[in-house]
Protein backbone atom coordinates (compact mmCIF):
# COMPACT_ATOMS: atom_id res chain seq x y z
CA UNK A 1 0.00 0.00 0.00
CA UNK A 2 1.27 3.63 -0.82
CA UNK A 3 0.71 6.91 1.08
CA UNK A 4 1.00 10.39 0.20
CA UNK A 5 1.30 13.63 1.98
CA UNK A 6 1.52 16.87 0.00
CA UNK A 7 3.55 19.83 1.73
CA UNK A 8 3.72 23.44 0.97
CA UNK A 9 6.55 25.67 1.70
CA UNK A 10 7.82 29.04 0.26
CA UNK A 11 11.15 29.96 -0.42
CA UNK A 12 13.62 31.82 -2.50
CA UNK A 13 16.54 30.37 -4.76
CA UNK A 14 18.44 31.49 -7.62
CA UNK A 15 19.99 29.28 -10.42
CA UNK A 16 23.77 29.06 -11.06
CA UNK A 17 25.10 28.58 -14.35
CA UNK A 18 22.11 29.59 -15.73
CA UNK A 19 21.79 32.65 -18.17
CA UNK A 20 17.66 33.83 -18.18
CA UNK A 21 15.83 35.50 -15.55
CA UNK A 22 16.25 32.69 -13.09
CA UNK A 23 19.75 34.11 -12.30
CA UNK A 24 18.32 36.14 -10.29
CA UNK A 25 17.29 35.65 -6.91
CA UNK A 26 13.62 35.00 -7.05
CA UNK A 27 10.56 33.07 -5.12
CA UNK A 28 8.36 30.02 -5.24
CA UNK A 29 5.51 28.60 -3.29
CA UNK A 30 6.83 25.03 -3.97
CA UNK A 31 4.89 21.89 -3.31
CA UNK A 32 6.24 18.55 -1.80
CA UNK A 33 4.86 14.67 -2.36
CA UNK A 34 6.24 12.09 -0.61
CA UNK A 35 5.17 8.96 -0.85
CA UNK A 36 5.79 6.15 1.49
CA UNK A 37 5.20 2.07 0.78
CA UNK A 38 4.45 -0.56 3.38
CA UNK A 39 2.01 -3.31 4.53
CA UNK A 40 -1.29 -2.14 6.11
CA UNK A 41 -0.34 -2.97 10.21
CA UNK A 42 -2.76 -4.69 12.41
CA UNK A 43 -4.26 -1.35 13.43
CA UNK A 44 -5.29 -0.46 9.55
CA UNK A 45 -2.61 1.71 8.59
CA UNK A 46 0.78 1.59 7.00
CA UNK A 47 2.09 4.78 8.95
CA UNK A 48 0.62 7.43 10.44
CA UNK A 49 0.10 10.32 8.58
CA UNK A 50 0.76 12.86 11.96
CA UNK A 51 4.01 11.07 12.12
CA UNK A 52 4.47 11.60 8.29
CA UNK A 53 3.87 15.36 8.88
CA UNK A 54 6.07 15.61 11.71
CA UNK A 55 9.37 13.55 10.13
CA UNK A 56 9.00 15.67 6.65
CA UNK A 57 8.36 19.07 8.57
CA UNK A 58 11.18 18.58 11.45
CA UNK A 59 13.77 17.28 8.60
CA UNK A 60 12.74 19.62 5.42
CA UNK A 61 10.26 21.88 5.38
CA UNK A 62 11.76 23.92 8.66
CA UNK A 63 14.81 24.26 7.08
CA UNK A 64 13.48 25.23 3.57
CA UNK A 65 10.15 27.41 4.52
CA UNK A 66 10.94 31.11 4.03
CA UNK A 67 14.90 30.78 3.20
CA UNK A 68 17.05 30.78 0.23
CA UNK A 69 17.47 27.33 -1.42
CA UNK A 70 21.20 28.27 -1.77
CA UNK A 71 21.94 28.24 1.62
CA UNK A 72 21.53 23.71 1.30
CA UNK A 73 22.61 23.27 -2.43
CA UNK A 74 24.76 24.87 -4.83
CA UNK A 75 22.49 24.10 -8.01
CA UNK A 76 18.93 24.93 -5.95
CA UNK A 77 16.82 23.04 -8.87
CA UNK A 78 13.76 21.46 -8.24
CA UNK A 79 15.82 17.72 -9.16
CA UNK A 80 18.73 18.65 -6.54
CA UNK A 81 15.79 19.80 -4.23
CA UNK A 82 13.96 16.41 -4.56
CA UNK A 83 17.41 14.31 -4.49
CA UNK A 84 18.36 16.43 -0.80
CA UNK A 85 15.15 15.77 0.29
CA UNK A 86 15.22 11.67 -0.70
CA UNK A 87 18.98 11.50 1.69
CA UNK A 88 17.20 13.49 4.56
CA UNK A 89 14.08 11.53 4.57
CA UNK A 90 15.37 7.89 3.65
CA UNK A 91 16.10 6.63 7.14
CA UNK A 92 13.36 7.74 8.94
CA UNK A 93 10.75 6.67 6.10
CA UNK A 94 9.64 4.16 3.82
CA UNK A 95 10.00 6.34 0.30
CA UNK A 96 9.00 5.32 -3.19
CA UNK A 97 8.84 8.74 -4.60
CA UNK A 98 9.36 13.00 -3.83
CA UNK A 99 8.09 15.30 -6.02
CA UNK A 100 8.46 18.88 -6.06
CA UNK A 101 6.50 21.51 -7.84
CA UNK A 102 8.42 24.40 -8.67
CA UNK A 103 4.72 26.04 -10.64
CA UNK A 104 1.69 24.14 -10.90
CA UNK A 105 2.53 23.35 -14.14
CA UNK A 106 6.33 21.86 -13.30
CA UNK A 107 7.95 19.25 -10.98
CA UNK A 108 10.83 17.20 -11.08
CA UNK A 109 10.31 13.36 -9.31
CA UNK A 110 13.17 11.70 -7.81
CA UNK A 111 12.71 7.73 -7.15
CA UNK A 112 15.99 7.17 -5.54
CA UNK A 113 17.83 5.79 -8.27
Amino acid sequence: MRLSKEFKFDSAHYLKDYHGKCERLHGHTYRMLVTIEGPVQANGLVMDFVEIKRIVKEKIIEKFDHANINDFLEHSTAENMCIYAWEQLKDDLPLVEIRIWETDTSCAIYEGK
